[in-house]
């Protein structure tokens, strides 16, 4: 496949979900650490290589797809106390304004939509690399991360803890990780 650029100057990239990952850990009894990860990312990258501010990013996360290691933990996070995935099967994530920060780093500040909550978040995001794969086609490596607070987004359950504390922490950090095909 021959990648082309449009004539807008607009590269179309889609993200591969085989080579996807988004991953999420939280403090579990305040001082240990929890992680997960959604296994279903699907989305698009239109990059503009001359001006990167106007590009833009969409990407939906099936929040069905939620794997933590434990199936009784994963039950309750796709449960109406966190996610309620059979109301609100999709987290969706898209951008609003790219900010270079120089060398392969960008900021990327962006509506996030968990619940039909929509909120506005941040993401410290790098090109990894760049190169054409065995097949012919033309694949970029990216990676970001961010920290968001679950309440924003009415992720409210929680039990309080005898010793102080809480059960589940409010900051969740997320990390994301893929690669986008370049489309032509």
């Amino acid at each position: 496949m021959v990648a082309q650029t449009t004539a807008t100057g607009v590269d179309t990239w889609q993200i591969d979900p085989g080579h996807a990952l988004v991953e999420f850990s939280g403090k579990h009894m305040v001082f240990s650490t929890v992680k997960g990860r959604f296994q279903g990312v699907q989305g698009t990258v239109a990059w503009n290589e001359a001006e990167p501010a106007s590009s833009k990013i969409v990407a939906e996360i099936d929040a069905t797809s939620l794997v933590s290691g434990s199936n009784d933990r994963d039950n309750h996070l796709k449960s109406p106390d966190f996610l309620d995935v059979e109301k609100y099967p999709t987290i969706r994530f898209e951008s609003v304004r790219i900010e270079p920060q120089g060398g392969d780093r960008a900021r990327v500040v962006g509506n996030l939509t968990i619940k039909d909550v929509t909120r506005p978040v941040e993401l410290d995001a790098r090109l990894n690399g760049r190169g054409r794969s065995p097949w012919g086609q033309e694949v970029a490596g990216f990676a970001a991360t961010t920290s968001i607070n679950r309440r924003d987004w009415g992720l409210n359950w929680n039990v309080a803890l005898e010793a102080g504390g809480f059960l589940v922490s409010d900051r969740i950090d997320i990390s994301l990780d893929f690669e986008a095909v370049k489309q032509g």
